[in-house]
């Protein structure tokens, strides 16, 4: 799906967009599927293992930051990312053997859904080797007032900035880091059916949701399958045992198969350690954590 000249300028920019990736079809039930999980939240009143809930949540209005892991919710979120446009650009640019690390469909709220701070996947879940991505299919149109993705191009290649506050791990980078170039940010606006995608390094974030429209759109983080986690990364992997973790692969194997063979390459590594007070997701380990907010600035 992808062109030379579109490969070329992920691997130099570190992000890129896709248009039209998925189909009017295809793009319609995710939108059915969305509104019933959200229909469902009105009788939840704090946050759990599938919603995270924003301030003002209420069975009169729901009001959500994300649906977590989605493709454990309704097997279409797995069949589209398995067999479909999504599927040939994870293929370009991650290679034939491909797994899941997890996914969420961030449900920003109109009138001031929750930013997400400024941040580098990676810091989150280190890995052997850095063939790691994010995906996110906008399933309603995006612009600048309703909370867009914004980044700051080639920062997949230089260092890792410092993700600590008050001596945890808070998931996000002082905005006073003179390495964080403001002056560079792109904002990736789109259509409905267009999709992002960012380098697992690279610096990102997005602003409250202004505007009068939710703002959905589904992430999908990805790795190539040589690449594996590394012991006290922030994910669930750790804590399965040694045959559990080998089914849990198996599972989250998207195309191909798994690999034995870890890749180990020369990349910068820090432990997303000491924990924040609650790392249950990134708003809460950002916000337990005393994380300063770039926003409050910028706006």
């Amino acid at each position: 799906m992808l062109t030379s000249e579109q490969k070329e300028f992920y691997e130099t920019n570190g992000y890129l967009m896709v248009e039209n990736v998925v189909t009017p079809d295809e793009l319609a039930k995710l939108r059915e599927i969305t509104a019933a999980l959200i229909e469902a939240s009105r009788s939840v009143t704090e946050s759990n293992e599938v919603y995270d809930l924003d301030r003002g949540h209420s069975a009169e209005t729901p009001r959500l930051t994300r649906i977590k892991i989605p493709h454990k919710r309704d097997p279409y979120f797995w069949e589209l990312l398995r067999n479909s446009g999504i599927t040939e650009v994870l293929n370009d640019l991650l290679g034939p053997d491909t797994t899941i690390l997890t996914s969420k469909l961030n449900t920003k709220a109109p009138g001031g859904g929750a930013a997400v701070e400024w941040h580098q996947d990676w810091m989150f879940y280190p890995h052997t080797n850095d063939d790691l991505l994010a995906f996110g299919l906008m399933l309603e149109d995006v612009d600048e007032d309703n909370g867009p993705l914004m980044v700051v191009p080639g920062t997949h290649r230089g260092p890792l900035l410092d993700h600590r506050a008050n001596g945890v791990f808070a998931g996000a980078i002082d905005p006073d880091d003179p390495l964080f170039e403001k002056d560079k940010i792109v904002t990736l606006t789109g259509k409905a059916g267009s999709m992002t995608v960012h380098h697992s390094r690279l610096l990102h974030g997005s602003a409250p949701n202004v505007s009068d429209r939710p703002r959905f759109i589904l992430f999908y983080e990805c790795a190539k399958a040589d690449a594996w986690p590394i012991l006290g990364a922030s994910s669930y992997f750790h804590a399965l045992g040694q045959r559990k973790f080998w089914e849990d692969v198996q599972d989250r194997t998207i195309t191909g198969k798994p690999c034995l063979t870890p890749r180990l390459k020369e990349v910068p590594v820090e432990m997303p350690l000491p924990p924040a007070p609650d790392n249950s997701s990134i708003f809460k380990t950002q916000e337990s954590a005393g994380a300063k907010s770039a926003f409050n600035r910028m706006m």
